[in-house]
């Protein structure tokens, strides 16, 4: 006979931090907020070492040709500004054991990934501006680093970069899908567009004390 912890612990919280995009249009750094991202997030630890994990993200993406090191996006001048609202679902894994019902202070690198559907605006340049022509929705594959820890009895708080994969390349402006439009495409039509959000989290814990079951 066995004695086993069958219960798990929920986290609700908020993420707090900054957004940038990677593609066509001004730097090319790949971890550069320049701009608001915010959201709500929830996760189930299934186990000290792995949680699943729902969020809902939202980011303003903008990027000016001017501020490229790129001699070429310099004097093209392009710039654009697009938003992006996200849902995600995936699995969180954790490096060291991060057991939440126990009070004492833990810390752990994670690592996130999973499936991501966004909403954004589709856009083409015209006179060197983005603008607006319908609404747009994508997917999204998600990796995300971080560290996290727990800090008091129902707190844990982290620090994360995620950069988001999509099946876009018009975030920018650059590649609009409707063929009115096609004379208005430029740059590596080729290759899709990302978008990376940093930031801090912070979570609550709940849940009931855990049981202890014999197998």
């Amino acid at each position: 006979m066995s004695l086993t912890a069958k219960a798990q612990i929920n986290e609700l919280g908020i993420f707090a931090g900054g957004a940038n995009y990677i593609g066509d249009v001004g730097p090319t750094n790949y971890i550069a907020p320049n701009d608001l991202a915010v959201g709500l997030m929830y996760r189930w630890n299934r186990s000290p070492r792995h949680s699943w994990r729902a969020s809902f993200m939202y980011g303003k993406l903008s990027s000016n040709d001017a501020d490229s090191e790129v001699a070429g996006r310099k004097d093209r001048g392009n710039k654009f500004e697009n938003t992006v609202k996200e849902l995600s679902l995936g699995l969180e894994f954790n490096f060291f054991d991060f057991n939440l019902h126990e009070d004492d202070f833990k810390v752990t690198p994670y690592i996130y990934s999973g499936l991501s559907y966004f909403f954004y605006d589709e856009k083409y340049m015209y006179n060197r501006n983005a603008r607006d022509y319908k609404n747009g929705s994508s997917l999204a594959i998600p990796m995300t680093v971080g560290i996290k820890a727990h800090v008091a009895r129902h707190l844990v708080v982290g620090l994360e970069a995620g950069a988001r994969y999509t099946f876009t390349d018009n975030l920018d402006a650059s590649n609009p899908g409707d063929s009115a439009y096609e004379a208005a495409r430029f740059g590596n039509l080729e290759s899709n567009d990302w978008y990376v959000f940093t930031g801090f989290t912070l979570t609550y814990t709940f849940t009931n004390k855990p049981c202890y079951c014999s197998e």
